[in-house]
């Protein structure tokens, strides 16, 4: 089910809090000893920048999944590590990441330290705005562009999951897989909060796995099944074919879907309905060209209906997660959404130097 640790850190103890949760996540994630104290170690130099750099802000942790074909279950768990804050930017971000820069009294040793450490390192700032900062970290390090023997995958995925006033489940869980040249997206709301809403979200997540070559709409028939012993769920489905260049979707419920073509977008819509209570009488599958000016968005209604995807969501080097936070920030106050669960899943083509 989807864990999340939410760490609001607004002064020194709050640091020991982020470290003590990255140790819980990577537990949760299975990496073993040195790994996790890799996790623990990036959390701290986060949640120190936060304080020294920003006033504060909040570090978000929990375990995603990445398409792994060297992987029986075909996917990689990794502790996934975001700071966000509202703070004053930063205006030179590649001297940000180089040791021993610093705009304060400290070694300046952070930012660095974490991208060495991390397998996926981004950092996005807006003067004025703010600045986020995401590390990933799997079981087995050094996996990142420039590293890799395999040709990089054309396309990749990245969300974050906010849960509902602090609560240790969120009712929203976000999954994309691959098999062959489909890549496929899916965002799943659980009906309410809490415990009971992350079952049904994760009994979607789980057939996606068990079924992943499954159009959208036919996954959606077969989740209506899977669901029934659950409270429900709104669920997305994007499924992108790479061959062909095309993107699938169908939708049951209120999960909003955004798709960029160069500087325009359009709306994805989906069918009225609770998967696993109120099937949809009909279940369309909407098809729509796919190019490197593409970008999707999918979020759970704990996003304001009138968000704006800012400049972050048309730079094309910015993982996927960044975007996803950079949106979730924006739309809220400097304190966290109190609306409902909210998460943000983004799908986005793969600059040629880097892996998703």
């Amino acid at each position: 089910m989807p864990r999340v640790w939410e760490v609001p850190v607004h002064d020194s103890t709050r640091v020991r809090d982020a470290r003590v949760a990255a140790e819980a996540a990577a537990a949760r994630a299975g990496l073993d000893e040195g790994r996790a104290a890799g996790c623990a170690l990036v959390a701290t130099e986060l949640a120190t920048n936060l304080l020294k750099h920003a006033g504060g802000g909040l570090i978000l942790l929990d375990v995603v999944s990445r398409p792994d074909p060297d992987r029986a279950d075909g996917a990689a768990p990794l502790v996934q590590i975001v700071a966000i804050d509202h703070g004053p930017g930063v205006r030179d971000i590649a001297g940000a990441l180089r040791d021993g820069f610093s705009t304060t009294s400290s070694l300046g040793a952070g930012l660095g330290t974490c991208r060495r450490v991390a397998d996926d390192f981004d950092l996005h700032s807006t003067v004025g705005r703010g600045t986020i900062a995401l590390a990933r970290l799997g079981a087995r390090p050094g996996r990142r562009a420039g590293r890799a023997h395999s040709p990089a995958p054309s396309v990749r995925a990245g969300g974050v999951n906010v849960p509902f006033a602090g609560a240790e489940f969120s009712g929203d869980a976000w999954a994309w897989v691959r098999t062959g040249d489909l890549t496929t997206l899916m965002l799943a709301d659980g009906l309410g909060h809490g415990l009971a809403a992350a079952r049904a979200s994760s009994a979607a997540v789980e057939q996606l796995y068990r079924a992943p070559e499954l159009p959208p709409a036919q996954l959606l028939r077969r989740l209506d099944g899977a669901l029934r012993d659950t409270r429900g769920a709104a669920v997305a489905v994007a499924q992108l074919d790479l061959a062909a260049g095309r993107l699938l979707f169908s939708g049951v419920g209120n999960i909003g879907a955004r798709l960029r073509t160069g500087a325009d977008w359009q709306p994805l819509l989906s069918r009225p309905g609770i998967v696993g209570a109120h099937r949809a009488a009909r279940l369309p599958q909407h098809e729509v060209d796919w190019g490197d000016d593409r970008l999707l968005v999918l979020h759970s209604d704990g996003l304001p209906s009138r968000w704006s995807p800012g400049p972050a969501a048309h730079s094309p080097s910015l993982d996927p997660a960044v975007i996803a936070a950079v949106i979730v920030r924006d739309a809220s106050s400097p304190a966290r959404p109190v609306r409902d669960d909210t998460t943000v899943a983004v799908l986005s083509p793969s600059p040629p130097d880097r892996l998703p």
